[in-house]
């Protein structure tokens, strides 16, 4: 496993089972990145449980031309042998779940392992599945604080981890091709999406695109591999991470993002990372410092 010195990495904490081995780790980066990360034995399954850096962006070199990058998601898996170059912009720290999975956990229906055309690797770098990140999360809770027969436990949810990363790879097999967006209708999504306001409207991004709310929709999920309206609600929880990393109130952040209520604010955000606004910015000290 390897992994350029731009960044320096704590482990905080660790579970190892036969299966995998999974890390609560820190990376510190006192400049922007420019990282070639490669394990030539293990699958390499990252969830950032703080904001990604700035314009975080991949390229797989072995099979992209070197001006191609995507962008990194919250959630990215690195097949093994193949060499990633990660970049982003500004400094910053972050956490992250690592898990390093055996090949043979990612077996396809007919035991063989998976072939990773360029659409796989492409979806490998930003994997929007709820399931797999509530599993991933489920690790870093064991990780913080294991518990009785703990070993077995995250065993079991590496094998549900595993089986829905088989999923998630056959749908993408599976997806029509030329159906999704093109490259600068998703970058204007993300462009708006950016910007401090209230969340777009579908009629608003469609007019963006200069496509129907119906091609906008359909197109956004082949590309993406979520709806669209997921991913504008993960997009304002990342930024509400952010921007309680700040002095701002929890109410005046609400309210900036365009919530109705500091409550309504407060339910999705705990629900989609598992804890209130106030614990995350209580936390926050302890991942990113």
């Amino acid at each position: 496993m390897g992994q350029a010195a731009t960044a320096s990495m704590t482990v905080d904490a660790e579970i190892l089972v036969p299966a995998a081995t999974v890390q609560l780790v820190r990376f510190d980066m006192a400049r922007p990145a420019d990282n070639l990360l490669r394990d030539d034995k293990r699958y390499w399954l990252d969830l950032c449980l703080t904001p990604r850096p700035q314009n975080a962006r991949a390229c797989y070199r072995d099979h992209w031309s070197p001006h191609r990058f995507e962008r990194i998601g919250k959630v990215f898996l690195l097949p093994p042998g193949e060499t990633m170059q990660a970049r982003s912009d500004g400094v910053s720290s972050q956490a992250s779940i690592l898990c390093h999975l055996q090949p043979e956990a990612l077996r396809d229906g007919c035991g063989e392992a998976l072939q990773w055309t360029d659409s796989r690797l492409q979806a490998s770098l930003d994997i929007r599945d709820a399931s797999v990140r509530s599993l991933l999360l489920r690790l870093a809770t064991e990780a913080r604080h294991p518990g009785f027969a703990s070993q077995l436990l995250a065993e079991l949810i590496i094998g549900q981890l595993s089986i829905e990363l088989l999923r998630y790879c056959a749908r993408v097999s599976e997806a029509p091709s030329g159906s999704g967006l093109a490259a600068w209708r998703l970058r204007r999504i993300d462009e708006r999406l950016s910007e401090v306001a209230a969340a777009p409207t579908l009629s608003e991004l469609a007019a963006l695109c200069r496509v129907s709310v119906r091609q906008l929709t359909r197109g956004f999920r082949q590309s993406r591999g979520c709806s669209l309206g997921e991913h504008v609600a993960n997009d304002r929880v990342e930024r509400a991470k952010r921007m309680l990393l700040g002095d701002e109130s929890v109410k005046a952040v609400a309210y900036s993002l365009g919530f109705s209520s500091p409550s309504s604010f407060c339910f999705a955000f705990r629900r989609s990372t598992g804890v209130t606004p106030r614990e995350f910015r209580q936390r926050a000290p302890r991942l990113a410092a």
